[in-house]
């Protein structure tokens, strides 16, 4: 029975004669294809990277423009509250002035002056803790902003670092580095089966 040289047994199909240099010199186009395309899928992958994180960073440099408005709005609302604390504590006092006077109280002396001195310290009381609300929660707005703004400085860093392995591919020259090696095995086993025809 004729043994055709199965494909790993004596150097691929060289068992085949022309035939097999044929079937090797197909397989070294088709390695040459895929590594050229596979080289080209590799370069769109890192495209496809690169512009997943352009969009990463153009929506933290939104929530960072977000925080900042959020923190401009928190104390432009504690300056409103302010208002309104310290309107309410002067109609308490005028209250508290008017009904002194009512019962002909002499404002300013005694019991009086202290009923007046708890108003106002309670108003400044307010203040401050309004203010210090106010001021602590548009700095955590901003700190969220600046944690969003480093995030798209990293995402950009790194759309542009993929870019350049997207450049640095070059899928002809796998596909020429993959021709080279396929025609050195294609070339020896011509030899080889020269030799054998003498």
């Amino acid at each position: 029975m004729t043994s055709f040289g199965a494909p790993g047994a004596s150097g691929g199909f060289s068992g085949l004669g022309p035939a097999g240099t044929m079937l090797s010199i197909a397989g070294m186009f088709m390695g040459v294809i895929g590594s050229f395309y596979s080289a080209k899928a590799q370069q769109y992958q890192l495209k496809s990277q690169a512009l997943s994180m352009d969009f990463e960073a153009s929506m933290a440099n939104l929530n960072a423009r977000s925080a900042e408005l959020d923190a401009q709005h928190i104390l432009e609302s504690g300056q409103q509250e302010l208002g309104l604390a310290t309107l309410r504590a002067g109609q308490a006092k005028a209250a508290q002035a008017a009904s002194l006077a009512a019962r002909g109280v002499q404002a300013g002396v005694g019991t009086a002056a202290e009923l007046q001195a708890t108003t106002e310290l309670a108003k400044q009381l307010d203040v401050l803790t309004i203010n210090s609300n106010a001021v602590r929660a548009a700095e955590a707005s901003r700190t969220r902003g600046i944690d969003f703004q480093n995030r798209a400085l990293l995402a950009g860093v790194s759309a542009r670092n993929l870019r350049g392995a997207a450049r640095s591919v070059r899928p002809w020259m796998s596909g020429f580095s993959s021709l080279l090696g396929g025609a050195s095995g294609v070339a020896s086993q011509w030899a080889a089966n020269q030799g054998r025809s003498y």
